[in-house]
């Protein structure tokens, strides 16, 4: 699936509260990643499908920075086989004990055009990584080197980051309150729909900052629908 420039648009107009609201509608309650935050607020948007990277722990004889060196260190390897458009999920089993990317990664991850970075792990070089533009959420800081506490195992396979499921494809999307994971088959209805709700919170924001009730306003009544309908078809 490519995510066509009208469901970016949508994502673009909401939020992750509005998009992980619509999912629950639809039976989907485990889709918003717990304690994954942006690197810094005011980050772009972050929208595009999921390619996977997943660590387990490392072993002595297996990870080392000359064995990280070698073209065929899987790590190395993601970064440089994401896909343009696409947001690199790394599965580090939430160990924050070494870095699951620095700056140097970022950077490259960014020239190439990827989405941005997600990961239940830490990043280092922050400064450096906040320079690309990159939106890049984790867990928290790391700055050791990866190869104390983590090996790269496989790419492109499903992973579990912040308790959620990731599967290669799905559409990924975050903003300052966090990470939602959104599965492809649904995505363009749902992008549309939040879309619509959080059109929906500025007028009824705009109603209470007037003297309006919770009760009358939100979440929406038939009545207060009907007025926001009403008033953006003006």
């Amino acid at each position: 699936m490519t995510i066509s420039n009208e469901t970016r648009a949508h994502l673009q107009q909401a939020g992750t509260p509005n998009v992980a609201n619509r999912l629950l509608r639809r039976g989907f309650r485990n889709v918003v990643m717990h304690g994954i935050a942006p690197l810094k607020q005011d980050q772009p948007k972050l929208i595009g499908e999921a390619f996977t990277l997943r660590f387990i722990p490392a072993r002595e004889d297996l990870d080392s920075m000359k064995n990280y060196g070698l073209e065929s260190n899987l790590h190395r390897r993601a970064i440089e086989e994401c896909p343009p458009e696409k947001v690199l999920v790394i599965d580090a089993f939430d160990d924050t004990r070494a870095s699951a990317m620095g700056d140097m990664m970022a950077r490259r991850l960014a020239h190439r055009g990827a989405a941005g970075v997600v990961t239940n792990g830490g990043f280092r070089d922050a400064g450096g990584i906040l320079e690309t533009g990159l939106p890049c959420y984790h867990r928290q800081s790391a700055v050791p080197a990866t190869p104390i506490h983590l090996h790269p195992i496989a790419i492109d396979e499903p992973v579990g980051v912040g308790g959620v499921a990731v599967y290669p494809g799905d559409v990924i999307f975050g903003d300052d309150d966090g990470v939602v994971v959104i599965p492809a088959d649904v995505a363009a209805e749902v992008a549309a729909e939040a879309a619509d709700d959080a059109a929906y919170e500025v007028f009824a924001a705009e109603k209470i900052n007037q003297g309006s009730t919770l009760f009358e306003v939100f979440p929406a009544t038939e009545a207060s629908y009907r007025e926001f309908n009403e008033q953006r078809n003006q």
